[in-house]
């Protein structure tokens, strides 16, 4: 079977008993309609607070206002509350949202709560990673409700098929780790994964990136602490040098970016190396990714010696982002050519012993890391 025929099996629950109701009774029931204005679900987001960590969707009433109305109502009465991410496949959907999984012992139902009450209303948005789209029964488009799936990756397949009411703004390492729980043979999770609160918020402003306000001379007042398997690293900064990349070594430290990350090259009398993000014990979260980006070369004059921290890159002279390392030498063919931000001011001891390391290459033979790094201030 293929990745789509799997996705379709959770994806078109089963049929609920009312899809064994006369087909008069049926046509009889009103869908539902949204009592919120558009102005009423304009910039709104869902908060679910799960038991693997909170995830932030924004709703989208100009895709599928019906939806996002239900959504609210159902929000506004506790409905989701104490529900569970009943079904998931790998690295593919999870599937919420079903009132039944309120109860454990009716396991085998789940997947046929919550439909029929909502016509379709599919558009030209795509199911791209975050989407969050409605379930419906098997060969009926107008019977979606309460139950939802969010797309761990993109699935093009689905396309124009379900109604998509949200995004995941927040949160989607938990959506990823929901999706990863051991499920049985019908493809339900093993064990429960709760759905504590559900509830509507106002969409919060973007976030102005950590030290972004800060003049020159203010962020002079600030050091990075590294806490490596092999003691602590102090790290002042020169920000008349290297304004935009001491704001970018702030930042990543203070949003957590280089905690589990390991010093993955060591080249005695040269250079340690670390920052390099494929090394990190973890994914990094929507909100330290939006802090990872390229960054524009800031020569100077600081010469490549004994403790000096610069910034590592590839032949684009744009390309630093994390990579970064601490000079454990003189290397003078690096001076102009990378851009140092900083200097060691406590811990040289300890960049020697990571530089003793044994090595495979310029691999260190056992893993040295970056266990948890923080900012701090002189």
């Amino acid at each position: 079977m293929n990745f789509l025929s799997i996705l379709a099996l959770f994806l078109y629950a089963p049929a609920p008993a009312a899809a064994q109701e006369p087909q008069a009774a049926q046509a009889a029931r009103e869908p539902f309609v949204t009592p919120f204005t558009a102005a009423e679900m304009s910039g709104k987001q869902v908060l679910i607070e799960t038991d693997l960590g909170v995830i932030a969707i924004d709703l989208r009433p100009e895709l599928a206002p019906n939806h996002v109305g239900l959504v609210m109502r159902l929000a506004a009465d506790g409905a989701f509350d104490g529900t569970t991410f009943h079904s998931m496949v790998r690295h593919g959907i999870v599937q919420g949202g079903d009132p039944l999984t309120r109860d454990p012992e009716r396991t085998a139902e789940y997947g046929r709560g919550g439909l029929g009450l909502l016509d379709a209303e599919l558009s030209d948005a795509r199911h791209v990673r975050g989407t969050v789209s409605a379930v419906v029964a098997p060969g009926r488009p107008d019977s979606g409700g309460s139950q939802f799936f969010i797309c761990v990756v993109d699935q093009p397949g689905l396309d124009g098929q379900h109604s998509i009411w949200g995004q995941v703004a927040e949160g989607m390492d938990v959506v990823t780790r929901i999706s990863e729980a051991i499920v049985d043979d019908a493809g339900r999770a093993v064990e429960r994964i709760v759905v504590r609160s559900l509830r509507i918020r106002d969409k919060p402003p973007p976030e102005v990136p950590p030290f972004s306000t800060e003049s020159d001379a203010e962020l002079a007042a600030f050091r990075a602490l590294l806490d490596t398997t092999h003691g602590r690293i102090a790290i002042d900064l020169y920000p008349d040098r290297a304004p935009n990349h001491v704001r970018s070594f702030l930042r990543l430290v203070d949003a957590g970016v280089y905690d589990g990350v390991a010093f993955h090259r060591v080249v005695p009398g040269f250079v340690i190396q670390s920052g390099h993000l494929p090394t990190r014990s973890a994914p990094l979260t929507e909100r330290q990714q939006r802090f990872v980006r390229n960054l524009e070369p800031e020569f100077n004059a600081t010469r490549h010696v004994r403790g000096i921290v610069s910034m590592a890159r590839l032949d684009d002279p744009a390309s630093a982002s994390t990579s970064f390392f601490i000079v454990t030498g003189t290397a003078p063919e690096l001076d102009g050519q990378y851009t140092a931000f900083g200097v060691v001011s406590e811990g040289m001891e300890v960049v020697e012993a990571i530089e003793a390391e044994p090595t495979d290459g310029e691999t260190p033979v056992n893993r040295v890391e970056i266990v948890s790094a923080e900012v701090v201030r002189r």
